[in-house]
């Protein structure tokens, strides 16, 4: 038997999956139907214990090829039923549940995860702890009390790799990619749009990234608050107006905080395939792939007449993208290059080409 306790009291039974233990994090929920290793292995949901609201979770097991980055980096996984029957011909023939174990990440299944999402979109994301042990609820609701929550946190230091590395040595253009938990299908598109892609991890100075004369720097995603990495918002700050700048996701919420907006909490976050947000440029509607707990504040930046807003999530109208109008920079919220998810969005490379190619005129 297993157990997840929330930190209001509620406590779920169910039956353990992955490694034996404990362990905490924020649970938030995922609505994607497919890419539950493309979930695993997002560094932004570091810190994190991931519901999928899918019913069923790896009916088509695991493969290298999907991976989104080194490991796993969140803290747990609740699903309803994991598949013990694996089928698909690029499985390695491993199920989940063996994933999970060679990964030492603490899950439980055999929950109802329609009442775990419906208590997160009631409460708001909380801490909570999942464990197979034998503590009582009271002691596991203890427990899940006294875990921190994201607010404050720098979790950018904990999935980085410390060293830059090259991803794809050619291509048209030389694009810094900084790393703050980048996944690895921003890199894979980068590559297939022409460009060279080399990547720094976010402590790097700014005066390290300009002195690879990029022709572009990419401020990928990442987890945890962006107002407590303070670093890489000076970072950013840093090349503003010297070398076109495109961010995605964290690199979004930087971008943000570095022309002096301010980010804020969200109730339970958006995280899955199916969020619909509005270019407001085009009055086009994208079905938009999701991971994160923060946001842009509007107001913060709308009065600013160098800064517009470009995209609006139409779920909850929250920021989805901004663009400034006198320096080469823009930024979204969304994740264009999917892994997992629909590909409505993948023209933003192109545009961050075409800026770049403009900005070497």
């Amino acid at each position: 038997m297993a157990k997840i306790a929330f930190a209001d009291g509620l406590v779920l039974k169910g039956k353990g999956l992955g490694a034996s233990g404990i362990t905490h994090g924020e649970v938030v929920f995922n609505t994607a139907m497919t890419g539950y290793q493309e979930v695993l292995t997002d560094p932004s949901y570091a810190g994190q214990i991931v519901t999928m609201t899918y019913p069923l979770i790896g009916n088509y097991g695991v493969n290298t090829e999907d991976m989104e980055s080194r490991k796993v980096f969140l803290s747990g996984f609740v699903v309803r039923e994991a598949s013990e029957i694996v089928s698909n011909w690029r499985c390695n023939e491993i199920t989940v549940d063996e994933y999970l174990k060679r990964n030492n990440i603490v899950a439980i299944q055999d929950v109802d995860t329609r009442e775990i999402t419906k208590h997160i979109r009631t409460a708001g994301a909380m801490t909570a702890v999942i464990s197979s042990g034998d503590e009582s609820n009271e002691e596991l609701v203890a427990k899940a009390k006294a875990a921190p929550d994201l607010v404050g946190r720098d979790l950018v230091k904990d999935v980085i790799e410390q060293n830059s590395y090259i991803w794809q040595d050619r291509g048209v253009y030389n694009v810094v990619v900084y790393d703050c938990g980048i996944k690895y299908n921003i890199l894979r598109q980068l590559a297939e749009a022409g460009c060279r892609v080399e990547v720094v991890p976010a402590t790097a100075s700014s005066a390290d990234i300009l002195a690879r004369k990029p022709d572009g720097v990419l401020l990928g995603n990442g987890p945890g608050d962006p107002a407590a990495v303070k670093y890489a918002v000076e970072t950013v700050r840093g090349i503003l107006g010297k070398v076109p700048i495109f961010g995605i996701c964290l690199g979004h919420q930087m971008l943000g905080l570095g022309l002096g907006g301010k980010t804020f909490k969200l109730k339970f976050g958006h995280h899955g395939g199916n969020h619909p947000v509005k270019d407001l440029a085009t009055g086009k509607i994208m079905i938009t792939v999701q991971n994160h707990g923060f946001c842009v504040d509007i107001d913060s930046l709308g009065g600013d007449r160098n800064v517009e807003i470009t995209h609006l999530n139409l779920n909850d109208g929250t920021c989805e993208g901004i663009n400034h109008k006198h320096i080469p920079a823009f930024s979204v919220q969304f994740h264009p290059e999917a892994g997992p998810g629909p590909h409505d969005a993948r023209t933003l490379f192109g545009r961050f080409c075409a800026l770049m190619k403009e900005h070497k005129k």
